[in-house]
């Protein structure tokens, strides 16, 4: 069975055991739990539906593993050339890891 929910305006395709990074829920402890109610489409095993725009009674329970982290840096680079101009910033998102534990559907 797998799952496709949406958090903040990002969808993530999901299925329990499955290991992601969503962007940095504030409040979230480690070992606790987020439950996902905005679910748009429930497949796998003969089952599917697809909400409009959400799948009513589905949800998604996901254990923190890791509430806050950052990723690699991701340097921008900008070069005017001719102008004597160079500019180098860097840039590491935050996140947060989760593991899916279950769909109830």
């Amino acid at each position: 069975m797998y799952a496709v929910v949406e958090d903040r305006n990002q969808q993530y395709r999901v299925q329990p055991g499955d290991r992601i990074q969503i962007h940095l829920h504030e409040g979230a402890q480690e070992g606790g739990m987020l439950t996902f109610d905005k679910v748009c489409l429930v497949g796998g095993e003969g089952l599917g539906r697809i909400g409009a725009p959400y799948v009513a009674g589905v949800k998604v329970t996901a254990k923190v593993l890791r509430p806050n982290f950052q990723a690699e840096k991701v340097v921008i680079g900008k070069f005017r050339r001719r102008k004597n101009s160079r500019r180098r910033n860097g840039f590491r998102a935050r996140y947060t890891e989760i593991q899916i534990e279950a769909i109830l559907a």
